[in-house]
């Protein structure tokens, strides 16, 4: 039912950069350890996943499903770069969007308590080709309780678009990019690893 297409793979020997090599937010000094991966990384990455959208989607309608809230910014991001080659190339791919939240963590863990909040009437997806956009995947509970819900619907085709996967960073936990912790730091442009300090100082 489901074709994952990852945008950036995350394996525990990744170090990431040094702070000071980037543009980081005066408020957020001391709540972060590195930057793991840096937001120019991500655009490139998004406008290759377009181009494979529009080769794996195309010429069919596809109705992309937004998985809010830390999904919103690869979701603008990654539909900005398939607007445009919708606008300069033979090929194009008539979209409508739809949103829909998933919340299962609070702090740094996961509740194990998936809760599906809002979405228009998901009996619009049957027959038609479901992009679901989605932040990170971790333990992969979240993506399997979205996918349980959507096939009650038969959808045509669903494919998986992910900003970041493979998430198995021991006593990491990453931020920015509009991922957060308890609403904090969804306007980082860069993908960090939070510091203790940070979690303290946001601890719910």
């Amino acid at each position: 039912m489901s074709t994952p297409s990852p945008c950036i793979v995350i394996s525990d020997e990744e170090q990431g950069y040094d702070l000071d090599l980037f543009c980081i937010p005066k408020h957020y000094a001391g709540d972060l350890e590195r930057v793991y991966i840096p937001h120019g990384l991500i655009m490139d990455r998004t406008e290759r996943l377009a181009r494979d959208i529009m080769k794996d989607m195309g010429g069919h309608h596809i109705v992309a499903l937004c998985v809010l809230k830390g999904g919103y910014k690869f979701f603008a991001d990654l539909l900005d770069y398939i607007k445009a080659l919708n606008r300069n190339s033979d090929r194009s791919i008539p979209m409508t969007v739809d949103f829909i939240r998933l919340k299962s963590y609070q702090n740094d863990q996961s509740t194990g308590d998936i809760k599906v909040i809002g979405g228009d009437d998901l009996s619009t997806l049957t027959g038609k080709n479901v992009l679901i956009v989605e932040d990170i995947i971790d333990t992969g509970k979240t993506m399997k309780t979205l996918l349980e819900l959507l096939k009650q619907y038969n959808p045509k085709m669903v494919k998986v678009a992910r900003c970041v996967v493979g998430f198995e960073v021991p006593d990491k936990f990453v931020v920015g990019y509009a991922l957060d912790y308890n609403e904090y730091f969804r306007d980082l442009n860069h993908i960090c690893v939070i510091s203790e300090t940070g979690k303290e100082r946001y601890k719910a």
